[in-house]
């Protein structure tokens, strides 16, 4: 096998590669279909295709088959050059490619095609030069619905999901990590911790959180205020709603307005909040400030509303209802450094607390399309500069992506790897010179003179569900004992010991640990059996033995049996692990 592709930046090309082996394998099924895109992706690619008939997963061991039978031939990719005339022949059977022809040429670009084996493609390029020994190891691993274009408007397509690598043993790794990730499905573990819900009666996409659930969002909540307010964050409170002007002012109207739920009352058109930041502003534009009251820092953990399609919300990760602990930094230019080291050293806090390792981006405005931001060229310019000396500054080693900026600033975006290998992009800060040139803030300088302040978005889980379906696979559902919902579960062996368990149970919750007592007539085997189902980090057994010790014995999710130890000690001993969130 050729060794290039196992660079991580062919790893694209020998994806993209595959699904144009897919792609053929189809069209030899099934010489009807019409296929439209298939791109990599962070994990393996798709590829798109209109049936005429529906095909189920029952299909993919029949494709690969077909895939690896075809794979013989397919020595390179052959590229050609051709008109839109010549292109729009090749495909007359096929809208979607019609379509896109269309739209190259009207681009002015040059329209190409790739063609392996007897498998021609509209296509940019980025492949790999010997498919028939690159594409070895590869896989298909579901179906999914998705519409053209991604607008609901368009027809449903099916969507084939696939994965390559450049050796059998990177594959085999992601297909385990794979089954494991199933294993660890944050919709399935939620429903069994009892953690969260959703009804059809409240909508898709707006998950119910349980008593349960209610005590790790308050945890994590607790936890960002432990680090933030000692900062100098100071809370605040905003309403739900707003005028459309509200963000008309701030920009984001015209770029997010589809995405908005919209709400009349009897005089007054309001929409539901989608950000906070533009009501913040109107809490530092109550009043006239002054240089010596700089920085202001308002934060609060609160919910937004934004209209997501149907078919891209999945359990917590993709919600309509999304609670971000949300906070925005007012100062003068000669703070801002100092404003964004505070804001990494909260982060690393956090995250170092959930064995959540960081790596660091600083994702940049696209310099060939600069109409699609907010703000002068030299304005991009410094804010970027002064990001990437923060950087430097606080932590050294991050990537530059152009393209990934927010349209009304550049920003540092966190990315943290799980125990299962994946990366998710979790909290950001970023550096805004517009928003607040366009709301009109000002402050007073030492020289009597206005100025206008630097405005930084931050959040530090990013969103609070979705963080916790993360922190759900993370730890496999066995939360540390701070963040469990039942945190200790004492089981009496008999009737006759119920009383005393009770004892033992007013005694951890006089030091705010989070106790259940189970006096119901099951063996105590089942009610351990049951514990571990629920995984609570803390079991202490109470029988004949323990009560003339006036002691309890320690099992633990961890470590098992630790044996009989006294109720003061244990207590002692969970209260510390507690209190360092251990």
């Amino acid at each position: 096998m050729a060794q290039e592709p196992t660079s991580t930046e062919n790893l694209p090309n020998l994806r993209h590669s595959t699904a144009h082996l897919l792609a053929a394998a189809v069209l030899q099924l099934w010489p009807d279909a019409k296929p439209t895109l298939g791109p990599p992706t962070e994990d393996g690619f798709y590829y798109d295709f209109e049936f005429q008939e529906p095909i189920s997963e029952n299909d993919l061991k029949k494709i690969e088959k077909v895939m690896k039978r075809l794979l013989p031939s397919w020595k390179e990719f052959v590229h050609e050059e051709v008109s839109a005339t010549a292109a729009k022949e090749l495909f007359a059977n096929n809208p979607y490619k019609q379509e896109l022809i269309d739209e190259i040429a009207e681009r002015g670009e040059v329209i190409t095609l790739y063609t392996a084996g007897k498998f021609t493609d509209l296509c940019r390029g980025g492949h790999v030069e010997q498919p028939n020994k690159e594409l070895q190891h590869f896989t298909l691993l579901t179906l999914a619905g998705a519409y053209w274009r991604g607008d609901e408007k368009n027809t449903m397509l099916t969507r084939i999901y696939g994965t390559a690598f450049p050796t059998k043993e990177e594959l085999d790794e992601y297909l385990a990590n794979l089954a494991e990730a199933k294993k660890r499905d944050h919709r399935k573990l939620g429903q069994q911790l009892d953690l969260f819900t959703f009804s059809p009666l409240v909508g898709p996409g707006l998950p119910l959180f349980t008593p349960r659930g209610t005590i790790v969002r308050r945890e994590l909540e607790k936890f960002i205020w432990s680090l933030q307010g000692p900062m100098g964050y100071q809370e605040v409170t905003i309403p739900h709603l707003a005028k459309p002007e509200l963000y008309k002012v701030s920009g984001h109207w015209d770029k997010f307005k589809d995405d908005l739920f919209h709400v009349r009352g009897h005089h007054d058109e309001f929409v539901i909040k989608p950000m906070n930041c533009p009501h913040h502003t109107q809490i530092y534009a109550s009043r006239q400030r002054s240089y010596r009251e700089l920085p202001l820092r308002f934060a609060e953990v609160t919910t937004v509303y934004r209209d997501e399609q149907a078919g891209q919300l999945q359990g917590l990760t993709r919600v309509r209802s999304i609670t971000q602990d949300d906070a925005h930094v007012f100062c003068r230019p000669d703070q801002i450094e100092g404003e964004i080291l505070r804001v990494l050293t909260i982060v690393e806090q956090f995250y170092k607390t959930f064995d959540l390792s960081l790596s660091f981006r600083l994702s940049l405005r696209d310099p060939q399309h600069p109409e699609k931001y907010l703000g002068s060229d030299d304005i991009w310019e410094n804010a970027q500069n002064i990001l990437r000396n923060a950087l430097n500054v606080g932590k050294g080693k991050y990537i530059e992506v152009e393209g990934e900026a927010a349209f009304y600033g550049p920003k540092i975006d966190f990315m943290a790897r799980d125990s299962l290998g994946r990366t998710w992009q979790m909290a950001t800060v970023q550096l805004d010179f517009n928003m607040p040139a366009r709301f009109d803030l000002t402050y007073v300088d030492d020289k009597g003179d206005s100025q206008t302040p630097v405005m930084i978005h931050r959040a530090i889980s990013g969103a609070i569900e979705r963080f916790m379906a993360i922190l759900i696979e993370h730890y496999a559902g066995n939360l540390p004992l701070w963040l469990s919902p039942t945190q200790v579960v004492v089981l009496p062996i008999s009737e006759d010991q119920n009383k005393y368990a009770q004892g033992v149970a007013t005694q951890l919750q006089t030091e705010n640990i989070r106790v259940e007592v189970r006096e119901d007539r099951e063996s105590v085997g089942k009610k351990i059996r049951e514990a571990e189902v629920m995984k609570v980090p803390v079991m202490l057994i109470v029988g004949k033995q323990e009560v003339e010790a006036q002691s309890v014995a320690v099992r633990t999710r961890a470590e098992g049996d630790l044996g009989m130890m006294p109720t003061a000690e244990i207590t002692a001993e969970l209260r510390e692990k507690i209190k360092n969130r251990a």
